[in-house]
């Protein structure tokens, strides 16, 4: 008797856990969600030229440790939002600051950036990606004919090289009834 209760409430339990999480705030500090995006055939590397590994070479990507969210504040007076979203290139120096960045209009999912209303929007995340921080990414050099097993751990090289590298990230605003909603991907 004691098991369709439990059974009901793992049932609830299971279909909450396979929304969305979606988090209402108070403040504009905790309005946007990003996340990175993947390079494509539609540009937005301008001029950066790819680097081909040799055999005894592997690469560390740079991971994010310090992310502050993007706050609008008093720039953006809406009260109502649909999911917008706006991307920038983040060009990440070889000790994992960021340098600089610039808008991304170039891909459909990141036209809204080219529309002045949304500029506070674009200079919210500008903001705060110049505040983020990276373990740097890094060209890992093994022992001339030695293949690594992991290209991506620099574990055993002779000489770990840090480079700059250039990123892509979308971010994403919205406010639903006066209520900023979160939402969070590849975090």
């Amino acid at each position: 008797m004691k098991r369709a209760p439990l059974l009901m409430m793992a049932a609830l339990l299971a279909g909450c856990a396979a929304q969305e999480p979606l988090t209402r705030v108070d403040t504009r500090n905790e309005s946007v969600g990003h996340r990175r995006l993947q390079p494509g055939a539609a540009g937005g590397g301008g001029q950066i030229q790819p680097y081909t590994l040799a055999d005894s070479e592997g690469y560390r990507m740079p991971q994010l440790h310090t992310a502050p969210d993007p706050v609008v504040g008093e720039g953006d007076p809406r009260t109502s939002l649909p999911p917008t979203t706006v991307c920038l290139q983040v060009v990440v120096d070889a000790q994992g600051s960021v340098e600089r960045s610039t808008p991304l209009s170039d891909r459909p999912e990141c036209a809204a950036g080219a529309a002045g209303e949304n500029a506070p929007l674009l200079e919210a995340a500008q903001q705060a990606v110049a505040m983020w921080k990276y373990s740097s990414a890094a060209v890992c050099h093994f022992a001339a004919g030695t293949v690594p097993a992991d290209r991506g751990d620099c574990r055993g090289a002779e000489r770990i090289e840090p480079v700059a590298v250039t990123l892509q990230y979308a971010f994403t605003f919205e406010i639903v009834k006066g209520q900023h909603v979160v939402r969070r991907q590849g975090r």
